[in-house]
């Protein structure tokens, strides 16, 4: 049955109804045609019909919104009588109810601008209305641009723009004719009453309500709105309250005296709103008179909104109070409203182009909408506008809102122009140009996505930016489509992005939050808001396909789902799904890695593609403030820094929340009371690092060279936005610089050593021991001569390489392929020849810088260095410690011959001036000295010359000086360090085990490390290379222990071993080990002969019958008691040590004892005199103990303060002399002279009181021998090695005791302080 036709009436009721034939007069005679009336005109509805009256045939009918588009075309239907898709149908993204019968199609702008793509001209349509224009959305600036272009070329196109009475001459004005003329303006009022406006602004310095200016006069009634609202004079008043809650609470109460009428508050957002509710609701609490409080905005459910334009149920009611956002301003008409609250904010979308976010700021809202609050209080009747603020304020604030083309994201709009093929986005003819750093910021965020590129300075789109633009949404979710597509995950990616373009499925009603919260929680990811999306949708399908449509419609409303916005969803879906079917063509197979708990098996693919379109939308989480945070009773939430500098903040409805992953993306940044993320995942911040490209910023820190990769290295760290995504990753140079690359491997590589020659086969490698070798002949040759002009640089070296290297070679990897095939052709090419690195040339024969030196039968290797400061700067003797024992300082003060003529001069001038000046110059001199000592050096006499340098230089001083002149005479310490020779002590593993200028002193340190190598030498000689002298052949293993015979055959002098270059010499020797004797080497014969007499004396105790027992038993008395006496822990050790002097006299009589037979005799003269000697010994020791107890007690009696000083210096030299063990420390033939010593004590103590004066005389004389004695290294008592000299002056300073305390008593020796001062220089 063929459809009824249209029935075109117009409502009377309507402005627009009336001034019909004045619009289609318009719409006939002009192109373009602009009609300006306020909400509730008719305007929206009529004019179609209109347009339709006039035969218009094909009317697009734009709207800024998707519901609006809807529920208007089924309001002209309904008025035309036709069904929904006939003559009158929709077209929304992704949905449409058309037919070929349409004749006026209702369609969102940006449904209008994708037709543009398929019909540039637009030649589909006859008529089109653009609705809403005064809202300046981005779209409809845009199709007005676009329109004023194609008009030209279609003639027959009308065009109409609606807009309230908000500045319509711009509109007109714009579609201007050539000759400047605007295009027709009809106005046409609504239907409005008169509104009274009352100016309350708030805050403490209102102390009560005060009366800030006149009382209201009404206006006239007028047919335009916004004359009622402009007619009436000041009326302004102050509220003290704190608060904007506050002030609208007492706006409320002073409406109550007011007419009843619902009252409609406007609120910036919907935490102000839900402060407002608890706070009127609080206020108003008469159940009689109940006042229902209701909110409204966005987000809010739709069973919700609905509540505020049904019929309320509350029984009673007074009142209804609706708390509304800046929604109810112009897109939706709330009914029974006699009364408004403005509180004059709003949040006002701003696209911020430098850090490329979206923000929310709460904003003062322009005076025309200020006006478009007020008038929805006369809709229906005489209406009360109260404003939260004043009347000045008001002046002040600007005269409309900033179009959106000023503070929105300009990137689908340029792509779109792009995609057309538009020039100049700036040339295009905007109603408002756009500021210049928005098409910048829309060009970047294109950029960013990969979609445009510059070509000669021309944005031109590239293959994935033509793949976004044919796609209607935004373009980053584009973007995500395209990569989802790249990487298999088309189908995840799908869901996701078209759950995002829609408005949250999610509801979560005031007085159900915790409910809706629990039931959405199931389906939360943890890590990821996006994977939450993709299980809701994976759920929603799967009960879609196994429910009724019912019961899935039940099942979606039960678990705080809004199921038209499902339904949405899944639209589309389907309609994406279908124009994605291109893209998929060339997907690749998805990746998919194990599912985490709670995770996505294909999560990291899924999060990559989205990543693609968020690139400048990561953030990594600013670590100072989680620290700061950290033991924080109440931390706040994590902070992430995120693309150009910005800071942002999870948003707290977001799975995420309490997380705080370490990098995360998000779908959007938008910024309210903070910057807040919402929708966001956590990522591995380096996925970024691929996807971005070129946009990725590298910083290349640190080159260098790396031994152990063998190439040029240097760490890169990369940055997105400023966000970075690598901090610090080691790269191979090359790629950065392959030139400076190549250098580093020349320089350090092969000029410097540093790298493993040894990963290489050896003859590719062969070159590099050449010139090794080469270079270490030429360094020795410089460190003898001592200069650094001879070897050439490392210049010279990196010049050698650096033109034999090809250009491609720049690490050990590329230097081993092409060097392995120059081998075959140039094996020599990097051999280096002598002249390759010789700077200068040497100035010196060989023979002045000898690398050996030999002394007697030892030659020993010389070492150079030439390093001045360094502890062996100049010419060392390496002495293996075997040898160093053996070795003489005789000789080396002479230095080698090439150093000898600067060391005399030197030492000339080390000579006092006096002397000096008769051998001036120095350096003329030493020349003429150096020849006449030629033949006197250790080159000349096997090492040892006759006199030192220094007395052999000092005897031809003193001949051209005619002067005394000595070795002593030279201050050696002001001749250079280099000139006098350093001893190196090594180990025969060649390790150095000391360094010293004083050759004793460095047998004295390592002394014991010396006979322990002599020993190791020795006994691993072979009996070919050992000689044993004085006795015979050295048997092996001639080191034992354990002894207490003699049953070690007969012992050598000395034993040498031939080793190469030298002889090492031990000295085989009787040690003493308490209850036995070993065999050991020593490295000096003075050792050994030492150690052998101790030897000698405990085999002669352990071999000897001891007569102790006996002698004890038969002493006196008196010589028990003196015995008793002594320093010695018992009269039995008194005796053992009397034996022991015994036998060191016997050795000491004996002399050499090395052979069995020698050791018997020994020990048979010793048994022989054995009792007899040790009575006698005991019988003196008992008189000396008696003589010192006769002095202690003779100093007791001297108790004077002023013999202080005598007395402690006879303290002091008993105990010198009388101490545990002094009788072997003293021996038999000095012990005989110790009664004298002590007499000689007792005499002095005992005149001490006559004689003080005199004794304090002789004893300065004393002082004086004394401290020759100290100064010379001698100590009371001796030390057991003392020299001969010491330990004869040791006793000469008790003669001179005597000599000068007690003269009556005699010497045994001339003596005085000169003779002992001769005594210690012999």
């Amino acid at each position: 049955m063929p459809e009824a036709a249209p029935v075109i009436i117009y409502p009377p009721e309507l402005p627009v109804s009336g001034a019909r034939d004045e619009i289609a007069d318009a719409i006939r005679d002009h192109q373009v045609v602009v009609v300006a009336g306020a909400t509730g005109s008719g305007k929206t509805t009529q004019l179609p019909k209109i347009a339709l009256e006039l035969g218009r045939s094909s009317i697009a009918h734009t709207q800024p919104r998707r519901l609006a588009a809807r529920t208007i075309a089924e309001r002209i239907a309904e008025e035309m009588r036709v069904e929904l898709g006939t003559t009158v149908g929709y077209k929304v993204r992704f949905t449409d109810q058309v037919s070929a019968e349409t004749k006026i199609a209702l369609m969102t702008d940006g449904i209008l601008l994708n037709e543009i793509h398929r019909d540039r001209l637009l030649r589909r349509y006859d008529t089109i209305i653009i609705d809403e224009a005064h809202e300046r959305s981005l779209n409809v600036d845009f199709l007005l641009g676009y329109l004023k272009r194609i008009l030209p070329e279609r003639p027959d196109l009308k065009v109409i723009i609606t807009s309230a009475t908000i500045d319509p001459e711009s509109f007109a004005a714009h579609f201007a004719s050539p000759d400047g003329t605007p295009a027709p303006v009809i106005e046409v009022s609504g239907r409005t009453f008169p509104v009274e406006i009352r100016y309350r602004p708030f805050g403490p310095a209102y102390t009560t309500t005060q009366k800030l200016g006149s009382e209201p006069q009404h206006a006239e009634e007028s047919g335009d709105d916004d004359e009622n609202l402009r007619r009436h004079v000041r009326d302004e008043r102050g509220y003290a309250a704190e608060d904007e809650v506050g002030a609208i609470v007492e706006a409320l109460r002073e409406l109550d005296r007011e007419a009843p009428g619902d009252v409609l508050v406007f609120l910036p957002g919907e935490a102000e709103i839900r402060d407002a509710m608890d706070a009127v609701r609080g206020a108003f609490t008469n159940p009689a008179a109940p006042t229902e409080v209701l909110p409204l905005y966005g987000r809010l459910s739709a069973a919700e909104q609905h509540r505020v334009f049904e019929r309320s149920t509350v029984r009673g009611l007074k009142r209804r109070v609706i708390l509304a956002t800046n929604v109810a301003e112009t897109s939706l008409t709330v009914p029974g409203i006699k009364y408004v609250i403005d509180a004059g904010t709003a949040r006002i979308s701003r696209y911020a182009s430098r850090a490329k976010v979206q923000r929310l700021p709460i904003e003062a809202i322009s005076q025309a909408s200020a006006q478009q609050r007020s008038g929805r209080a006369g809709r229906t009747s005489d209406g009360i506008a109260i404003r939260l603020y004043a009347q000045d304020d008001f002046d002040k604030r600007p005269e409309f809102t900033d179009p959106e083309v000023l503070r929105t994201s300009l990137a689908s709009v340029v792509l779109q122009m792009l995609s057309l093929g538009f020039g100049d986005i700036q040339a295009f003819d905007f109603l408002t140009p756009p500021d210049s750093r928005g098409v910048k910021a829309a060009f970047d965020l294109l950029t960013e996505l990969g979609a445009v590129t510059l070509t000669r300075g021309e944005p031109r789109l590239t293959k994935i930016g033509r793949q976004i633009a044919r796609l209607p949404i935004d373009p980053r979710f584009a973007r995500m489509l395209v990569e989802a597509a790249r990487v298999g995950v088309t189908d995840d990616v799908l869901a996701i992005v078209a759950g995002l373009s829609i408005q949250d499925v999610r509801e979560r009603p005031e007085e159900q939050r915790e409910q809706a919260t629990a039931a959405h929680a199931r389906f939360t990811d943890p890590s990821s808001d996006f994977l939450s999306l993709l299980k809701l949708w994976e759920h929603l399908r799967k009960r879609q396909k196994d429910l009724g449509s019912s019961a899935f419609r039940r099942e979606v409303r039960a678990d705080f789902l809004n199921y038209v916005r499902v339904r949405e969803w899944f639209d589309v879906h389907r309609q994406l799904r279908s124009l994605t079917r291109d893209l998929d063509r060339a997907a690749q197979a998805p990746e998919t890695t194990p599912a985490t708990e709670g995770g996505h098996p294909r999560g990291d693919a899924i999060h990559r593609a989205i990543l693609a379109g968020l690139l400048s939308q990561i953030g990594v989480l600013d670590e100072r403030e989680a620290n700061k945070q950290r033991g924080a009773k109440r931390p706040g939430p994590a902070v992430y820094r995120g693309a150009r500098g910005v800071s942002f903040s999870i948003f707290p409805g977001s799975g995420l929340r309490k997380a705080k992953p370490k990098a995360v993306m998000t779908a959007e940044l938008v910024e309210t009371s903070r910057l807040f993320a919402r929708t966001v995942a956590a990522i591995d911040i380096a996925w970024a690092e691929s996807l971005a490209g070129d946009l990725a910023k590298r910083q290349i820190t640190e080159p260098h060279w790396s031994k152990d990769a063998g190439a040029a290295v240097a760490y890169e760290k990369v940055t997105l936005f400023g966000v970075e995504i690598v901090p610090k990753r080691r790269i191979q140079f090359a790629r950065v610089d392959r030139a400076a690359a190549r250098e580093m491997f020349v320089r350090h590589a092969l000029v410097e050593g540093e790298w493993d020659p040894q990963v290489l086969a050896k003859p590719v490698t062969r070159f590099l021991r050449v010139n090794a070798e080469l270079r270490r002949k030429l360094e020795k040759l410089e460190e003898r001569e001592r200069r650094r002009d001879i070897l050439a640089g490392d210049e010279a070296v990196y010049a050698f390489y650096e033109a034999r290297i090809p250009a491609d070679v720049f690490d050990v990897r590329s230097f081993e392929k092409w060097w392995r095939g120059a081998l075959e052709t140039t094996p020599n090419l990097l051999s280096m020849r002598e002249q390759d690195l010789l700077d200068g040339e040497a100035t010196s024969d060989a023979r002045d810088f000898p690398t050996r030196w030999a002394q007697g039968d030892q030659t020993l290797n010389l070492a150079y260095r030439f390093e001045p400061g360094a502890a062996d700067d100049g010419v060392s003797v390496v002495i293996p410690l075997a040898l160093l024992a053996s070795i003489e300082a005789r000789g080396f003060d002479w230095q080698v011959p090439g150093l000898r003529a600067e060391l005399v001069t030197a030492m000339l001038k080390a000579l006092p001036k006096a002397t000096r000046r008769h051998v001036v110059p120095a350096a003329d001199w030493s020349a003429k000295f150096a020849e006449e000592l030629a033949n006197l050096g250790p080159e000349s006499t096997n090492g040892l010359p006759e006199q030192g340098l220094a007395d052999a230089l000092a005897r031809l001083v003193q001949r051209q000086a005619n002067q005394p002149v000595t070795a002593a005479d030279f201050d050696l310490e002001r001749v250079p360090g280099h000139l006098t020779m350093n001893f190196r002590a090594v180990d025969h593993r060649g390790r150095v085990a000391g360094n010293d200028r004083d050759l004793d002193a460095l047998k004295k340190k390592l002394s014991g490390r010396a006979r322990d190598s002599v020993a190791q030498q020795i006994s691993r000689a072979t009996p070919a290379q050992q000689v044993a002298q004085a006795t015979g052949s050295a048997p092996q293993g001639i080191e034992k222990k354990g002894l207490t015979a003699w049953t070690f055959g007969d012992l050598p002098a000395q034993v040498d071993t031939r080793v190469a270059g030298g002889v090492v010499r031990g000295y085989p020797a009787i040690i003493d080990e308490k209850t036995s004797v070993a065999i050991r080497l020593e490295a000096t014969a003075d050792e050994a002969a030492f150690q052998t007499r101790r030897g000698l004396a405990r085999l002669l105790a352990l071999t000897v019958p001891s007569p102790v027992s006996y002698v004890q038993e038969h002493l006196s008395s008196q010589e028990k008691l003196a015995l008793a006496a002594a320093p010695y822990a018992s009269a039995k050790a008194v005796i053992e040590d009397c034996r022991a002097a015994i036998f060191d006299a016997a050795i000491a009589a004996r002399g050499s004892v090395r052979t069995q037979a020698e050791f018997d005799a020994l020990r048979q003269e010793v048994t022989q005199s054995s009792v007899d000697g040790v009575f006698e010994a005991v019988s003196l020791v008992a008189k000396i103990i008696t003589g010192w107890r006769d002095v202690e007690r003779a100093m007791k009696r001297a108790n004077s303060m002023s013999l202080l000083g005598a007395l402690n210096d006879v303290r002091g030299q008993l105990e010198g002399l009388v101490h545990a063990g002094f009788v072997r420390e003293t021996g038999l033939e000095r012990l005989r002279h110790l009664p004298r010593y002590l007499q000689g004590a007792k005499i002095r103590v005992e005149q001490l009181a006559d004689a003080a004066g005199r004794d304090r005389a002789w004893m300065t004389e004393f002082e004086k021998a004394s401290k020759l004695f100290a100064d010379a290294g001698g100590s009371v008592p001796l030390g057991e090695r003392a020299d001969e000299k010491i330990v004869h002056a040791r006793w000469m300073l008790e003669e001179l005791r005597v000599g000068l305390f007690a003269q009556r008593l005699g010497t045994a020796e001339t003596v005085s302080v000169q003779r002992i001062q001769k005594a210690l220089n012999s």
